[in-house]
């Protein structure tokens, strides 16, 4: 049994601190569960089976759990199969891949979860390169790499048997199975690339778990809810997005390498799959990109909770901050009202007399609007919410304090935002707080005891700490003039200096960038020429003059 109380703490998805050893040069511990959901396709599966038969990782860990998602024809295990292989149905009351995800899961016995469609033929150290992250680090979300491949069920027949599979893979030749030369790369490369292995993704590297082959602790799949049957296209964003928020980093590993046979769905019908996926995604992810080029609308799960204690306070004072918030430019928020509420009696009272006849009006004021909830106490942050706000009731925000306050939170990839308010008319009243769930749930995990400040400390280290001041973000405070002075838009504490890994990939940026301007300048200078004959020798002449 590993121990992974000492376990490396991985700042936001810098996962350099982690050494993998070389596949073949170590000795596993950890059993895996390698979950398969299949729909028809026999004999892709079977060439898959065939390939998990080959691979490197002990037989004595590994466990192959094939879901029959209703085909039309039962599925069967093939005879080149894994030792410990079964097949199951996935279970009634749903339908589609996430749910016998879900089904191989519940049924499986292995320390980490292998999710792999059954058109995927794995090289021969596919599972093992993976595992090779979760005996270091139990948060980790490990990326196997594929290629695409046309597939032609005839020489399932011929070159291309099983049993022929079996005996390249456990040779180590599965990689001379198909032409790499002509193969399709998966279109996650080229960000993963550009952010150096995901290493300068931040918190957004959920992004590229897309695909089909990818693992993770047990542990942390159950932490984050497992597979959302109610996504039959895009389930794999969805998850991802919660597995990020249970504080997950994301390891692309190519050395796990693969064939995918045949084209996928998204590929060949890229434009229909989209406008099926994307409702479905965009009410669940916020951060997902299409969400942000629709009109503002309220979403299922907003971008950001905001918390205030409205005990003792005026109608006046919560209705001059909550206003301001649910009229601002982001109108996906909830709003939490935390005070005593269950102290209000509807029995007979003194109308203009009652003691809290502010906390009633409060209720009343907002009861119609369904993105202001109320709670006794301060609630559990939402774990599908990016963000919670901590705020002081009374403060004044300016319509954009929440959009500005995120984009400050991401563009320093910060786990923790605090901005004081000078003149805060109540002592604990003077600071707004960002938290970023991510960052918490990564700390909370690495540091179990930490609480308050402590807790803080450990964010600071895996997510980042940013202090600006709140001046850009809410209005003064009556008499604060002084104190402010006049506004400065830029008012924000000097960022940390960068890391060679971020200054490496900002240069990889600019590079890029200048080769992108310069071809694009040579083909403007062309057109012009090109429609403008004699431009160029009237221009010289005016500048001579």
């Amino acid at each position: 049994m590993i121990d992974f109380v000492d376990q490396p703490r991985i700042r936001r998805n810098q996962y350099d601190p982690l050494d993998p050893p070389t596949p073949g040069e170590w000795t596993p511990s950890l059993s895996v569960s390698v979950i398969v959901p299949a729909h028809g396709q026999a004999e892709k599966l079977a060439l898959v089976l065939a390939s998990l038969a080959g691979q490197s990782y002990p037989s004595h860990l590994t466990e192959v759990i094939v879901v029959d998602d209703g085909s039309p024809e039962p599925l069967v295990l093939p005879p080149v199969r894994p030792e410990n292989t079964l097949i199951i149905p996935s279970a009634a009351g749903a339908w589609g891949s996430g749910h016998a995800v879900n089904t191989g899961v519940a049924a499986a016995s292995g320390q980490v979860i292998l999710r792999l469609d059954a058109d995927m033929l794995v090289y021969r150290e596919h599972v093992e390169s993976q595992l090779r992250w979760h005996h270091l680090v139990d948060y980790a979300v490990v990326l196997g790499h594929k290629l695409f491949v046309d597939f032609d069920p005839a020489r399932v027949a011929g070159d291309l048997s099983p049993e022929r599979v079996l005996e390249e893979v456990r040779a180590g030749r599965a990689g001379g199975l198909f032409d790499r030369e002509t193969a399709e790369p998966h279109w996650i490369e080229d960000p993963i690339e550009r952010s150096d292995g995901l290493r300068t993704a931040g918190f957004g590297a959920f992004k590229m778990y897309v695909g089909a082959t990818g693992s993770c602790h047990r542990a942390l799949f159950e932490a984050a809810g497992g597979m959302d049957p109610d996504l039959i296209l895009g389930g794999d964003s969805e998850f991802g997005h919660r597995l990020a928020q249970q504080g997950a980093v994301f390891v692309p590993d190519d050395a796990s390498d693969s064939w995918h046979l045949g084209r996928s769905q998204m590929q060949d019908r890229r434009e229909t799959g989209m406008r099926l996926r994307a409702p479905y995604v965009a009410n669940r992810v916020p951060d997902f990109h299409l969400r942000a080029k629709g009109p503002d609308r309220i979403w299922e799960v907003p971008r950001v909770e905001v918390v205030l204690d409205v005990a003792g306070r005026s109608l006046e004072d919560v209705d001059a901050t909550v206003a301001m918030l649910l009229a601002g430019t982001a109108p996906d928020v909830r709003v939490w009202l935390v005070g005593p509420w269950g102290e209000l009696s509807e029995g007979r009272r003194a109308p203009l007399e009652e003691e809290l006849l502010d906390l009633r009006l409060i209720r009343e004021t907002y009861r119609g609007d369904l993105r202001v909830q109320y709670g006794e106490e301060v609630p559990e942050a939402d774990p599908r919410v990016p963000f919670r706000l901590l705020m002081p009731t009374g403060v004044r925000p300016l319509p954009d304090m929440i959009s500005a306050l995120v984009r400050l939170a991401d563009r320093k990839s910060a786990g923790l935002v605090c901005a004081p308010v000078p003149g805060a008319l109540r002592a604990g009243d003077g600071v707004l707080r960002l938290e970023r769930f991510a960052a918490f749930s990564r700390a909370r995990h690495l540091s179990p005891k930490a609480e308050g400040t402590g807790l803080d400390r450990v964010v600071e280290e895996v997510g980042g700490l940013q202090w600006t001041s709140a001046q850009r973000f809410v209005e003064p405070p009556e008499g604060a003039e002084a104190i402010w002075g006049a506004p400065r838009p830029d008012a924000t504490a000097p960022a940390p200096e960068p890391t060679p890994v971020e200054l490496r990939a900002e240069l990889r940026r600019a590079r890029t960038e200048i080769d992108r301007l310069r071809r694009r300048a040579e083909r403007t200078e062309r057109k012009l020429r090109w429609f403008t004959p004699g431009l160029g020798r009237r221009l010289l002449r005016r500048i001579a003059r």
